[in-house]
This record gives C-alpha cells, sequence and structure tokens, in this order.
C-alpha cells in the first residue's frame, strides 16, 4: 500500500528489502502496527488519526536518506511495492488471542 520509487544513489528514499534486521525499524514498524491494531477499532476517525498521528510521523524517518536503511542498495519502480524478504520462520509469533 505504501508506494514510494526507492534506491541508494540520489533516490529520494531508502527502504531494505529485510527491515526486520534492523533495530530502529523493526521497533517502529511494531509501535505502527499496535497502534493500527487499537485504531482500526475506531470505525470513525481511527484510520485518520492512525495516518496522520502515527504513518505520517514515523515513515519518513524509515524512509529518510539518514535513516536506519541509509545504506540499503535495494531498489523499485515507480508504483511498485516496496522490495520485501520475508522474515525468518518464528520471528513473529502470532500474539492473538484463540
Amino acid at each position: 500500500m505504501y508506494a514510494r520509487r526507492v534506491g541508494p544513489g540520489n533516490a529520494s528514499f531508502r527502504w531494505a528489502a529485510d527491515w526486520w534486521n534492523y533495530p530502529e525499524a523493526l521497533a517502529r514498524i511494531d509501535a505502527l502496527w499496535r497502534a493500527w491494531e487499537h485504531l482500526r477499532l475506531d470505525a470513525a476517525t481511527g484510520s485518520s488519526v492512525w495516518w496522520i498521528e502515527h504513518a505520517d510521523h514515523h515513515m519518513p524517518i524509515l524512509m529518510s536518506t539518514e535513516g536506519p536503511f541509509a545504506k540499503s542498495e535495494d531498489s523499485n519502480k515507480a508504483g511498485e511495492p516496496l522490495p520485501y524478504t520475508a522474515p525468518p520462520e518464528g520471528l513473529f509469533p502470532d500474539m492473538r488471542e484463540n
């Protein structure tokens, strides 16, 4: 869903396909996920609040040329999804209540 052209060199944004290998990125993405899981239950303004107060804050930091992915060489083309490598099995255990 988050479509930005990323890459090394003069690209405006950076991303790493193995984002889960970067402690700062992992912490920020976990915070985004937790905020989403809470706010998605608010049918009135939850998703807007999530974008404004969470995604719009963390994503520019994550994707900054000075951010955690500053040295990443991963790239994509305009309109393509961000580069992605599946995390190792078991890294993200299912925490939902059964």
